[in-house]
C-alpha cells in the first residue's frame, strides 16, 4: 500500500465512489472533478471529492493529472468530438456540471485536450445559476440510480447537490447530511427552491404545490404534487416530512 498526498483529476466520464475496494457505490464524481489521494493499492485508490469531501474507493485507472478547469458542462449531456465538426467521431460523452479546461475557441466549438464540445453547451468556471429548481428540471427523465450524480442515472441527494452547487451553494452528497447544514429550517408555505426531507430522501420545491425529486416511485427525475407524494411516502412506511430548509441563495 502507498500512501499518497497528491492532487488527480477524474479523467473517465463518470467513475463510481465505492465503500470499499469492490463494495457497494456510495456516490459517483464526474469527468473533471478533483480528489485527494490518500491511499493506492491493488488497482484502488481511496480519495476525498474536493467538492463536497466524501471519502470513497475508486478504481486508479479513472485518476489522471489534474489540470485547472476554465468551464462547465452546462446542458444536460455533451459530446466531445474529434475535431470542430458535429459530424466527426464522438470521443467522450460528459454529463452536466463537469469541469473541463478550453484551450482554444472556433466559432461553435471550443477545444480541449480531450475532444472539441460545442460551445453552447459551456459555460464559464465562475458563471453561477441562481434557479436550482431550474437546474434540477435539466435532469427531467433521468432514470433513478442509487448514488448517481450524473445524467445517466441520479438519486435523490445526487440531484439536489447538482442543482445547489451549480448555484454556488455548497452541498453535501447525502440527504442526511444535507439535512443538517443546507440553508435554514423554515415552517409555514413552500416557496420554489425550498427543500423537503422524509427519512432517507430529499426533494427541491418547484412551485407551492408541486416537487422534483430523483425517485424510485417513477425510477426516474420527475414532477409530483407535494400533497401526493406526502401522503404516498407516509402510506409506504417511510414516515413524514422531517424537516423543511430553505437553501441561501447568493
Amino acid at each position: 500500500m502507498t500512501t499518497q498526498g497528491r492532487t488527480a483529476q477524474i479523467g473517465v466520464p463518470l467513475t463510481d465512489l465505492c465503500r470499499q475496494p469492490e463494495g457497494p457505490r456510495d456516490r459517483q464524481v464526474l469527468f473533471g472533478e478533483r480528489v485527494a489521494v490518500l491511499e493506492e493499492a491493488s488497482g484502488w485508490a481511496l480519495v476525498v471529492a474536493e467538492k463536497d469531501g466524501y471519502r470513497g474507493h475508486l478504481r486508479q485507472n479513472a485518476l489522471t493529472y489534474p489540470r485547472p478547469a476554465t468551464h462547465r458542462v452546462c446542458v444536460p449531456a455533451t459530446h466531445a468530438y474529434a475535431r470542430a465538426d458535429l459530424k466527426s467521431p464522438d470521443l467522450l460523452s460528459l454529463s452536466f456540471g463537469s469541469p473541463v479546461t478550453v484551450t482554444a475557441q472556433t466559432k461553435d466549438f471550443a477545444e480541449t485536450p480531450h475532444g472539441h464540445i460545442p460551445l453552447v453547451h459551456l459555460a464559464p468556471l465562475d458563471e453561477l445559476q441562481d434557479d436550482p429548481a431550474k437546474i434540477a428540471a435539466l435532469f427531467l427523465g433521468t432514470p433513478y440510480l442509487w448514488g448517481g450524480n450524473s445524467r445517466w442515472g441520479i438519486d435523490c441527494s445526487g440531484l439536489v447537490q447538482a442543482a445547489l452547487l451549480a448555484c454556488g451553494i455548497p452541498c453535501p452528497g447525502d440527504s442526511g447530511q444535507q439535512e443538517g447544514v443546507v440553508g435554514t429550517a423554515v415552517a409555514g408555505a413552500y416557496q420554489r427552491n425550498d427543500l423537503l426531507f422524509w427519512k432517507g430522501h430529499v426533494a427541491l420545491v418547484v412551485d407551492p404545490e408541486t416537487i422534483i425529486h430523483a425517485n424510485a416511485h417513477r425510477m426516474a427525475v420527475s414532477y409530483e404534487p407535494i400533497k401526493d407524494a406526502i401522503q404516498r411516502i407516509e402510506a409506504a412506511g417511510d414516515g413524514p416530512v422531517t424537516a423543511h430548509r430553505r437553501p441561501n441563495l447568493p
